[in-house]
Parts: structure tokens; sequence; C-alpha cells
């Protein structure tokens, strides 16, 4: 399996970008070549690489919208990351994604730009995760996907070490199950995007041990993010609350009562909804509400969390929303 390393600093990426610079290519951020008969190494960026397994690290496994979300909010405070995906080709997209999305951080107030920038690391194996701190698993809703890589991890990371499974809508427990050590797992939803929104809910389930509880509390402090803890349940309490909420406004566009500007602008102007119900189904991803609220029905039975059919509609014809540059509205560009 090939691995690349890089062999410039992608902090000047990120930093070319921040400052309206023109960004050097893909070819210009990676040179070089090794070849591992063993399995995949980690590509680095912005630092040598080190066998020192006491390094301390963040991994994030998933280099879709969130797990490059989670990583961006990480490397604008400072930290360093590890960003693990099957999928090389969003890992070679990552470096600018992150650029990217630091940028509109700073132009939302959300950092200052003169923050260090943590350094980026990426790989397609889980194993190299073993020497980090914590890990935040960020791979798609799927609960036997997540389930299965929660054990590969834990089968690989130091005992102690916190699994922190980023979920909208999966129990916790439920994914503990498989588990040698349940202790270890505690449940985040992050808000797309984290690295401008500051709360974020944190699932607590019930063999979450106190030391995690603590680690990744901890965490949340050092990324300046507000952690509000709730108790295991489908859905926990925003996407309990919001996604049936999302799908009755779908469902009020899909019988003509009104158009998705129309229902936004009520939500907005009468009941003080920030964006309205429609344009955060966008920002969240069509596919991933679709996901979610089938979560919530499957284990809830509640028939108001059934996906309606304009929205299963736009997800068939790849209508995703922001990242796709269109779901209910149309954007100039797909959201990185």
């Amino acid at each position: 399996m090939e691995a690349r390393h890089c062999t410039e600093d992608p902090t000047a990426a990120y930093r070319a970008l921040i400052a309206d610079e023109p960004l050097p290519g893909r070819d210009e951020l990676y040179a070089g070549e090794t070849l591992s008969a063993r399995r995949p190494q980690p590509r680095h960026c912005g630092g040598s690489v080190t066998d020192d397994q006491t390094t301390a690290r963040l991994a994030v496994l998933g280099a879709g919208v969130m797990g490059v979300g989670i990583a961006t909010l990480a490397l604008g405070h400072g930290l360093g990351v590890l960003l693990v995906d099957v999928d090389a080709a969003k890992l070679d997209r990552a470096p600018i994604d992150v650029a990217t999305q630091l940028r509109l951080a700073q132009l939302m107030g959300a950092r200052s730009g003169e923050e260090p920038i943590g350094e980026l690391a990426t790989s397609t194996s889980v194993h190299d995760a073993a020497a980090a701190t914590v890990v935040i698993e960020a791979i798609t809703e799927v609960a036997e996907l997540k389930s299965k890589v929660l054990v590969e991890l834990s089968d690989v990371v130091r005992p102690g070490t916190p699994l922190v499974s980023n979920t909208s809508s999966i129990p916790i427990d439920e994914l503990a199950e498989s588990l040698a050590r349940p202790g270890e797992l505690v449940g985040t939803h992050f808000m797309n995007p984290p690295y401008l929104i500051e709360t974020v809910e944190v699932i607590r389930g019930a063999r979450t041990s106190e030391a995690t509880m603590a680690a990744v509390t901890s965490l949340l402090a050092a990324l300046d993010r507000k952690a509000v803890v709730v108790r295991d349940a489908p859905g926990f309490v925003t996407s309990r609350i919001l996604h049936p909420m999302i799908n009755d406004a779908v469902r009020v566009v899909q019988a003509g009562t009104a158009t998705a500007d129309a229902v936004d602008t009520l939500m907005q102007g009468c009941l003080g909804h920030r964006t309205g119900p429609l344009r955060t189904a966008d920002l969240i991803g069509l596919d991933n509400l679709v996901d979610s609220l089938r979560v919530l029905h499957e284990r809830t039975g509640d028939e108001g969390c059934l996906p309606c059919e304009l929205l299963l509609a736009k997800v068939r014809r790849g209508h995703l929303g922001r990242k796709s540059g269109r779901g209910f509205y149309r954007y100039e560009e797909a959201l990185p």
C-alpha cells in the first residue's frame, strides 16, 4: 500500500488561504513516496514522523463533513489531529477543506487568525490511532458500522483511552454492547459546522465512566466548547426535538401549503428560529437527516419520524443540501 508524506508544512496552505493568498497545488502539498508491505502508514503534514507513542494526539475517524469539521475545530485550537478514513481521496481533499473552513471561521469571528494551527496527519488505517489520547468516531450514521469501527478502535488504543462516538441519534448504550470496556465510550453530538457552533451535546451512557466523562469535557473546554450532558436515549435531546419538526416542515412543502422559503421566513420571523427548519436541514445534510429519522422511527415507533417522500426524493436525486450545492435551496458552490 502506498503512503505519501508531506515534506512541506500544510499549515502554510491553511495560512495562505486564510490570507487570501494563492494555495499550492496538491502536488506541492504532497511530495515523496514510501512503500509499506505491512499496512498503510500515516501521511504527516506539518511535522516530522515520530515513533513516540506518548505523543498527545486527537484521532478523528471519518473524513466526511462532520469528521473534517471536528478536525478543523481541533486544528484551529492548536491540537494535533490524525484523520483516518478508508477513502484516500477524501484524505487528499482534507487539507484544502480544513483551510477553507479555518478561513470561514475567521471571517465569522470564531477565530482571530493569530492562533497556532495544529499538525494534521492522515491515514487509511485505524491502527495508526494507537497513540491517540482521545479518539472521536465520526463515520456515517449506521449503528452496525459504528459498532464495528468502535470494536476495532478498542482493540488498538491503550486501555483507558476515551472513545467518543459522534452521533445525532444512535443510543450510546447500544453501541457500547459490543465493547469489552464499555466505560470508555461516550457520545457527542457536534452541530454542523462544529468549528462555528459553540455548544456540544454530550451523551453519557449507563456505563460511561467518570474518567471518560472528565477527559471528554476537558477536551471540549480546551476547544472552547460548552458541553451539555444528557442521558442516553434515541435522538437524545436535540435530534429528538428538531428532526421530527424538520420532517413536518418538509411535509408542509410537500402538501403545497407553502414554499420552503415561506416556511423558513415564518419560523424565523414569528417563532425566533435562527435559520428556519429547511435551511437547517440543508446544513445538516438531507441524507444525514433521513438516516437520523430512520434511527428514531425504528427505536421509538413514532410515525412522525418516518421520513416523508419529498425528503427521500431529494436524497435519491443527490440534492443533499449545502454540501452538494442543492437541497431545499440552491447554492453557488458546495460546502466543504
